[in-house]
């Protein structure tokens, strides 16, 4: 089973960065938290790397919703959002929610789930568009 929505873009990888942070927010996804791998892996063990930067991606009404339903699923929050560069493309993934309702078996949380994949592919879309248009 997949856990991933992904695109591939011919735009590099900057452009593809800030083009994910509009059309997040577009989606009405905040960004909480960024990781950016390939520093932190060349700091701590001085390994070099792709560009790969995680976003933590939240829309505060659908958390709500989620953690309203379990409170565990905070485990499963923020949504991340990936974009690396592999070899002449960059790569934009994102978690799927419907394993919010796989993991947890619960049925309340499908409507969240489905929302959150409404808005994310959505935001795939608008990037495919604005970068391989």
């Amino acid at each position: 089973m997949g856990y991933d929505r992904t695109i591939r873009v011919h735009a590099g990888f900057t452009r593809t960065v800030a083009a994910a942070r509009q059309a997040l927010a577009a989606q009405r996804f905040g960004v909480l938290a960024e990781i950016d791998m390939a520093a932190t892996l060349k700091a701590k063990l001085g390994r070099d790397m792709e560009d790969y930067l995680i976003l933590g991606a939240c829309n505060p009404q659908l958390a709500e919703q989620a953690l309203d339903a379990d409170r565990s699923i905070g485990l499963l929050l923020p949504c991340n959002v990936v974009i690396r560069t592999e070899e002449s493309q960059t790569v934009v993934q994102a978690l799927d929610p419907t394993i919010m309702v796989t993991l947890t078996g619960l049925d309340t949380m499908t409507p969240v789930s489905n929302e959150a994949s409404r808005r994310l592919d959505s935001m795939l879309a608008q990037l495919a568009k604005e970068l391989n248009g």
